[in-house]
């Protein structure tokens, strides 16, 4: 029988209604042969409602007890899904991160999991019952509760199929990957099929529809990973490892990211070891730095600026103001109104016009490019946040992506 490895989101589970409706869904797959194993997020806005309680209590939380609180939200979850279950008459047990064989690393709210244990996991598949996991969640070394971050959910869904030699499946409250957020762009298009490389630059750039390392995880270990909503029943898209052929339009999407700080340096001493001593203090604090920008040297002095989450700005100024006058720059300056906007797609870095379309594009809407970064499949812009929406809209304009491309018709 098939082996399947679902994945229901927050808004899937948000209420006891919803939570009904996905212990049906689970149930038409059980009476249908499959073998699922489902891992559930934390019901709704839970898990920051938890997060704003705890930060009533203290200003600063330790890391160890947060991770123990925001922990219960998936618990809860998993436990009111196996009561619906057993309410339509299916044999279904729940799992904590840590019982299900999940272990991490000790770094509390970044956990990366180190390995996946599933033996409890398979014994309960082969006493025929339904296993729902609590996501976002494992063990340590030390048997402490560590949480892996956000989309952490998705991890864990990818990872258990890894390990289970498993088919993966993600319900949302999309009905699979779009050419933008359709509620930014309504003439967005949904996607049949893409790329792991592609799907991680737009999860990466601000996609919200898939976690990046559940990509990269999925990419890893070669798990397809189906996409689509758990309202209904209509196709999602399919992320996989294929090679998709060179069509007339290379971009497949626009991502867009609101959740964007920009720090600068100024008057940075231009010699051999300033940026080690910059970005090592972040690393240590497990800071994670997006673009990073280094003007050209005048006068033996250069400007360094670089992108990070906004919630991460308080942690990382103090410590940037300290190697600032630690290495003799001139000051720091930050600000918290930036967003980023991305063209996705195969080869779009080594085939001519796209940067030049994108640029123009933005240039023509009045909006001001600060930063540009790219890959090999990604161009980037940081933008004023206050012109995302212009931008996301006017990029899938004159990128036509409203249009089906022929690969697609086929």
């Amino acid at each position: 029988m098939p082996l399947v490895v679902q994945k229901y989101g927050g808004s899937s589970v948000a209420d006891a209604s919803r939570i009904k409706n996905v212990a049906a869904r689970i149930k038409r797959r059980a009476d249908a042969g499959d073998r699922v194993v489902a891992v559930v997020s934390a019901m709704g806005d839970t898990t920051d409602e938890l997060i704003a309680l705890a930060r009533e209590i203290t200003d600063a939380p330790e890391a160890r007890e947060l991770d123990v609180l925001v922990s219960t939200g998936e618990t809860q979850s998993s436990a009111l899904m196996v009561m619906a279950l057993h309410a339509l008459g299916v044999d279904a047990i729940s799992l904590s991160g840590a019982q299900a064989g999940m272990r991490t690393d000790n770094v509390h709210g970044k956990a990366r999991i180190l390995a996946i244990e599933p033996r409890r996991v398979r014994e309960e598949i082969d006493r025929g019952r339904v296993v729902i996991v609590a996501g976002f969640q494992g063990l340590t070394e030390t048997l402490d509760v560590a949480t892996i971050g956000r989309g952490g959910s998705d991890t864990t869904a990818v990872a258990f199929a890894a390990a289970l030699n498993a088919l993966c499946e993600i319900y949302t409250d999309v009905d699979g990957v779009y050419t933008a957020d359709p509620r930014v762009e309504p003439g967005a298009r949904k996607l049949k099929d893409i790329t792991y490389e592609e799907m991680l630059e737009l999860a990466s750039k601000g996609a919200r529809v898939m976690a990046p390392r559940a990509v990269e995880l999925g990419s890893v270990y070669s798990i397809p990973i189906l996409v689509a909503s758990s309202y209904n029943d209509e196709p999602g898209t399919l992320i996989h490892g294929g090679v998709d052929m060179e069509g007339f339009n290379r971009v497949r999407g626009i991502a867009h990211d609101v959740d964007v700080a920009k720090i600068t340096i100024r008057g940075v001493p231009d010699r051999p070891g300033v940026a080690a001593e910059i970005f090592a203090p972040l690393a240590d604090a497990h800071l994670s730095v997006d673009t990073i920008v280094q003007n050209a040297s005048k006068e033996q002095l250069t400007d360094v600026t670089f992108t990070l989450a906004k919630n991460d700005l308080a942690r990382a100024r103090p410590l940037v103001e300290r190697v600032a006058k630690a290495i003799g720059a001139r000051d720091v300056v930050a600000d918290e109104q930036m967003a980023k906007v991305s063209i996705v797609g195969t080869g779009i870095q080594s085939a001519p016009g796209y940067a030049a379309r994108m640029f123009r594009t933005l240039s023509d809407a009045g909006i001001n490019i600060e930063i540009i970064s790219t890959s090999e499949i990604r161009i980037t812009c940081i933008i004023p946040e206050a012109r995302i929406a212009d931008a996301v809209r006017a990029l899938h304009a004159a990128f036509e992506l409203e249009k089906a491309e022929a690969s697609e018709l086929a």
